[in-house]
């Protein structure tokens, strides 16, 4: 080894001192010094904490607080915390409209703020907190890019409103619009939902998409123990963020880089652990859009795969009953992942951000408390196979998105009525044109086409709403919210914007959906098929500037991840 002068303090900086070190950065020191820096902290690691706080949206309206107790432990771990912001979207207020187009996207833009923030200002480490739903993957996309020792913090689950004495949530309220609508219940009742459903902060309380992410991101190793289920209002979420501010000074000692933890491994505990809990349909899209930054060969099919073998243990919202605030208290996700280690399902030996193995960590985890209802015993699951299905066929060629999670019938065969946009399809179910035996079929909402991908909870929610959760099929090249619940299929590829099949489907065509057999498909030939894209041509994108316009045309297939490069 050749003898150097430098302290083990100052290697710790080798990033960093490209800005503070030597006679040449005097004008860059003199930028820090301004915000706060001293000749001391010139010899430590600079440590981005990158903030997703927003005033917009209850899932993120708290993490300004919890940036300064990340920044808190930093500074004690031995580093120099700097908070820096990025954008959020509330999804629960575009949902319905045309803001809902700028969801996706968004995630892309988070991910291309903290890769330019953190390699701008040459941070040692990063530390990302983030709360609705494309804060987390935008966040860990970075992450990945940077492959600089990072930690992810989830700002928290919300807890429940209470509605005449029974748990409501944000799915509630959407709900309640389709049994208004359905004249099930009065204005009154739909008000006093819509008033009692988001009693404070943190992301939907269900296991969705939020929810789903979190669980994802802590089976990949990347967030602390525990993290994913603690609610966002509370003495242990603060004490997470202090710790977490301490983990990634320890990280940048050791060097532990998220290209080491968040291996095909790590990502397949990830799948696991979503297929047990029952999560989103959006954990499919936005697992693979982290693994393509790393060039890891992580398709569709490896949930396929996953899923076969590992049941659905977990009874959570929207399918099931409970809530993530209910999990927390008989163990969180830390319980679970200990229960399908112990069975085999997990890779024990992944790396973590705490520098310990899965395995390692998990070691000391308390079994569930006799008599809980929440999590399902491996012999008794809910479902012996993974709630969320990859569908193939004539209408999805590169493969479409089922959640099966709470239904009695995972098949349905019927006549096809067919929309262009959200909005035409949610005019017809209120004004009541949907029917039992439909099979709703919503298209050029794909990820080209919207643009954007939109999410179909208030369509989804209204025909739960007015009674045909189960009766009425629906398929869509665009998004489901986490939230939803019955027998939809999303995410079909190749959309309908690029001369997908779904682009040809008629009135009348008969659509089967069948979850057992991974089958989605139309009751057309070959031959029909190819006649009718005779007649066919793609429509003009919806924008033409803006970025919506940059977003279609950079965009990649749903099958891939959705993601722009």
């Amino acid at each position: 080894m050749p003898e150097t002068n430098e302290s083990p303090q100052q290697a710790l900086n080798s990033r960093s001192r490209a800005i503070t070190e030597g006679e040449i950065r005097a004008p860059n020191r003199a930028m820090l010094r301004a915000v706060g820096l001293t000749d001391e902290d010139f010899n430590k690691p600079l440590v981005g904490v990158a903030s997703t706080w927003s005033e917009i949206t209850p899932c993120n309206s708290h993490i300004n607080r919890l940036a300064e107790k990340v920044k808190e432990g930093v500074r004690v771990g031995g580093g120099v915390p700097q908070i820096f912001g990025t954008i959020t979207i509330s999804d629960g207020i575009s949902m319905g409209t045309e803001g809902m187009k700028f969801s996706l996207p968004s995630r892309e833009v988070i991910a291309d703020s903290i890769e330019l923030v953190s390699s701008a200002q040459r941070f040692d480490g990063v530390i990302a907190i983030g709360g609705c739903d494309k804060n987390m993957p935008g966040c860990l996309m970075a992450l990945a890019r940077l492959n600089i020792p990072s930690v992810f913090v989830y700002g928290g689950t919300i807890l429940p409103g209470t509605c005449r004495g029974q748990d409501v949530d944000i799915v509630s309220v959407f709900e309640a619009v389709g049994a208004y609508s359905a004249g099930k219940m009065s204005r009154e009742e739909l008000r006093e939902v819509e008033a009692s459903a988001i009693p404070g902060a943190g992301s939907c309380g269900g296991m969705y998409t939020a929810n789903t992410m979190a669980s994802a991101i802590e089976a990949l190793g990347m967030s602390l123990p525990g993290s994913s289920s603690m609610p966002a209002v509370t003495a242990r979420k603060a004490l997470d963020c202090y710790e977490s501010g301490q983990t990634v000074v320890g990280l940048i000692e050791r060097q532990l880089l998220p290209r080491q933890i968040m291996t095909k491994e790590a990502f397949e505990n990830a799948i696991t652990l979503v297929m047990a809990l029952g999560g989103s349909t959006n954990a499919v899209l936005h697992l693979i859009a982290i693994a393509r930054q790393m060039d890891l060969p992580l398709t569709i099919d490896d949930f396929t795969r996953i899923g076969r073998k590992v049941p659905h243990l977990a009874d959570l919202k929207p399918g099931g009953r409970y809530v993530m605030a209910d999990l927390d208290r008989i163990g969180g996700t830390q319980a679970v992942l200990k229960i399908l280690l112990d069975a085999g399902f997990l890779h024990g030996d992944t790396l973590t951000v705490t520098g310990k193995t899965m395995a390692e960590n998990l070691e000391h985890v308390p079994g569930l408390p006799e008599n809980q209802k929440i999590i399902m015993p491996l012999d008794k699951p809910l479902h012996p196979s993974g709630p969320l299905v990859i569908l193939k066929g004539n209408l999805a060629p590169e493969g479409a998105v089922c959640k099966i999670a709470g239904l009695k019938e995972t098949r349905h065969r019927g006549p096809a009525k067919v929309f262009n946009s959200e909005e035409e399809t949610f005019d017809a179910i209120m004004n009541h044109r949907i029917t039992h035996g439909d099979v709703v079929v919503i298209r050029y909402e794909g990820p080209k086409g919207g643009p954007g991908m939109r999410e179909m909870l208030a369509v989804t929610a209204a025909l739960v709403g007015q009674g045909y959760g189960e009766s009425v099929g629906l398929i869509t090249d665009g998004r489901f919210s986490g939230g939803t619940h019955g027998m939809v299929v999303g995410h079909i590829a190749p959309e309908a914007q690029v001369g997908g099949p779904i682009a040809i489907v008629q009135n009348g065509d008969v659509i089967t959906i069948d979850a057992d057999k991974n089958e989605l498909s139309v009751d057309l030939s070959d031959e029909e098929i190819a006649r009718r894209f005779k007649n066919w041509q793609a429509p003009e994108l919806k924008y033409n500037s803006g970025v919506l316009a940059k977003y279609a045309k950079l965009v990649a297939s749903a099958s891939e991840g959705a993601v722009t490069g």
